[in-house]
């Protein structure tokens, strides 16, 4: 039987791996109180976690941000940084236990798109996409996200050629309809389903962008009977700040 001590200790354990996940992921300096927004760690747990880590040599500390340090060569990363689905898990995983709800992240390939990385929800009523399973943009909350945020050439390339499927019958498919919905995310940042690809569950989404352009989208599946306004807010603001951390990275 684990002993509370044994508990404390795993706990702190993965809260430094996380910590040192999203470091190395940010690809520029972050402060305590942004590691500590990300991760929902209390500040005075990751006050000394990042001292340790520090100390160790993991991680280096100027003024109030941190970098990662020299002893992280140690662990062998590979010298192209991580992929992309390494570098955006933590803060799938992270969003999802804030919100306990199953988070995703997507990439495009075409007139659909991938899930490369998921985080389920622990709950019994709760929704699943397998990762590497490819899905049609216009259903989804994230697909969406991603068509908002493609330039007006590529949009009429989507709308006059993609295969727009009616799987259930709150599905939008129209071009008109979803020009409308389009330029409202656009206006937002947010896009949101109801019940327009899985019956019973709703979708937020949120589309990443780097310096490198549009690298897809993250999203949160909530079933109705979870749904309520606040927590459709709060996933909203949850997505949000993800996308900007993952779009410094």
């Amino acid at each position: 039987m684990e002993t509370k001590a044994e508990s404390s200790s795993v706990k702190s354990a993965t809260r430094t791996l996380d910590i040192l996940e999203y470091v190395v992921s940010a690809g520029r300096p972050v402060s305590a109180a942004e590691i500590a927004l990300s991760l929902a760690i209390p500040v005075s747990s990751l006050s000394y976690l990042l001292g340790t880590l520090v100390e160790r040599g993991y991680l280096l500390r100027n003024g109030r941000l941190h970098s990662p340090g020299p002893a992280l060569a140690r662990l062998n990363p590979a010298p192209e940084g991580p992929p992309l689905k390494d570098r955006v898990y933590p803060i799938v995983r992270s969003v999802s236990r804030q919100l306990n709800e199953t988070v995703s992240f997507f990439v495009r390939h075409g007139f659909e798109m991938e899930a490369i990385a998921g985080e389920v929800a622990p709950q019994a009523l709760r929704y699943t996409i397998e990762v590497g399973r490819l899905v049609p943009l216009h259903a989804f909350a994230a697909g969406k996200a991603i068509l908002a945020a493609l330039d007006e050439g590529e949009l009429a390339a989507y709308l006059a050629s993609a295969d727009r499927a009616a799987f259930t019958p709150q599905t939008r498919t129209a071009e008109a309809d979803l020009r409308r919905e389009l330029a409202e995310i656009a206006r937002t940042g947010i896009a949101r389903t109801a019940e327009e690809f899985t019956p019973g569950i709703i979708g937020i989404g949120h589309a990443v962008r780097t310096s490198e352009g549009l690298i897809g989208a993250i999203s949160v599946a909530i079933p109705v009977a979870r749904a309520t306004p606040e927590l459709e807010a709060r996933a909203g603001d949850l997505l949000t700040q993800a996308a900007i951390a993952l779009g410094h990275g």
